[in-house]
């Protein structure tokens, strides 16, 4: 498949500026591969499609405050700090993106808040707009990551044009985040309410939860009309034995095994052994999944609707069938589906 196979008209309206006001909420799509049927429900009808002994891969990456603003020595030019991942703890090194990068070069210190105790200097180019960072705090690095954590802000993708507000904190953030790490929300977790997992729980469905720190990566345009020349950035994922004995488990007995979103699906599918199960695995990932793919684990996906030509795409893509997804994208723009991180939700059987 080609690059332009995944090109569609969505009108601006559709992008989703704010969540649903309960997050279970949220309109569902529910698309039924083998009778090739969709349906029109809310999020919190997704409890109907599972029974007991089925099993829900979550993400249970955290998102923290990756955003800074900081002033450029001497001109105090106010930059925008992206930072990407820690490269070393101890010399706290850091992979960042800055904007505007013209005016940033090696040797430039960057002054971060009011007190200016958080400095930085930037030691490496990386990228265009790639540096590392070395930064300088007088603290302990316990101290040191709280002083970034309280600088920082809620990282919304750019195509939110609003400002960021106090409740996106909270907002951007799924309810069974655990293990901080991710520059972006794993969206399609962000349906999920309290209320909704214990009536899960309730029915005797299993939750199996897998780590994937979502990079920006995985946002990249695909430049390449031959998907099989582009390169995904690599990406830390982290799959628990007590994880993969849930989901080998409920496999054996055929039982329903639903990926909640692609970074879970890109996990899982990044630990498959030989034989077809899931292993336990740590490490980093550049899977790139688009059709054709023959997919070893998850017989199910929850998945949001994403923007034209995105890697998001092509994997909900090779999961559902391309004419069938396609078809479902454009009732999804008939019938007036949110798109994006804060937009509607659709289930794949």
């Amino acid at each position: 498949m080609k690059l332009s196979h995944f090109g569609f008209k969505l009108p601006d309206e559709l992008l989703a500026e704010y969540p649903a006001e309960n997050r279970d909420e949220a309109r569902l799509m529910v698309l039924d591969r083998k009778k090739q049927t969709i349906e029109h429900k809310l999020f919190k009808d997704i409890i109907d499609y599972f029974d007991e002994g089925d099993v829900m891969i979550l993400n249970n990456t955290k998102v923290f405050p990756a955003r800074l603003y900081g002033n450029k020595e001497k001109t105090g030019a106010r930059i925008e700090v992206f930072l990407l991942r820690e490269l070393n703890e101890e010399q706290r090194l850091w992979d960042v993106l800055v904007d505007p990068a013209r005016k940033i070069r090696i040797g430039n210190k960057l002054y971060f808040g009011d007190d200016e105790t958080l400095v930085a200097e930037v030691i490496d180019n990386t990228t265009s707009r790639g540096r590392t960072l070395r930064f300088l705090y007088d603290g302990s690095y316990k101290e040191f990551r709280q002083k970034l954590t309280e600088l920082g802000e809620t990282p919304l993708p750019k195509y939110i044009k609003r400002e960021v507000e106090p409740e996106d904190e909270e907002r951007y953030q799924t309810i069974f985040a655990k293990k901080e790490g991710a520059v972006a929300a794993p969206t399609a977790g962000l349906h999920f309410s309290k209320h909704l997992l214990k009536r899960l729980e309730i029915k005797g469905i299993e939750f199996a939860e897998v780590t994937l720190h979502v990079g920006l990566g995985t946002f990249n345009p695909v430049e390449v009309e031959d998907l099989s020349k582009h390169k995904m950035d690599s990406e830390e994922a982290f799959v628990t034995q007590e994880a993969a004995d849930i989901v080998n488990n409920a496999k054996s007995h055929k039982k329903r095994v639903c990926a909640v979103g692609t970074t879970a699906m890109r996990a899982i599918e990044s630990a498959v052994s030989s034989n077809g199960t899931l292993n336990e695995f740590s490490g980093w990932t550049n899977k790139f999944i688009f059709p054709p793919y023959d997919f070893s684990i998850a017989n199910c996906m929850i998945t949001n609707f994403h923007t034209p030509k995105s890697t998001l795409l092509m994997m909900a893509s090779a999961f559902a069938g391309h004419d069938f997804i396609k078809k479902a994208y454009e009732e999804a723009v008939k019938e007036k589906y949110r798109f994006y991180t804060y937009g509607d939700a659709m289930l794949i059987l």
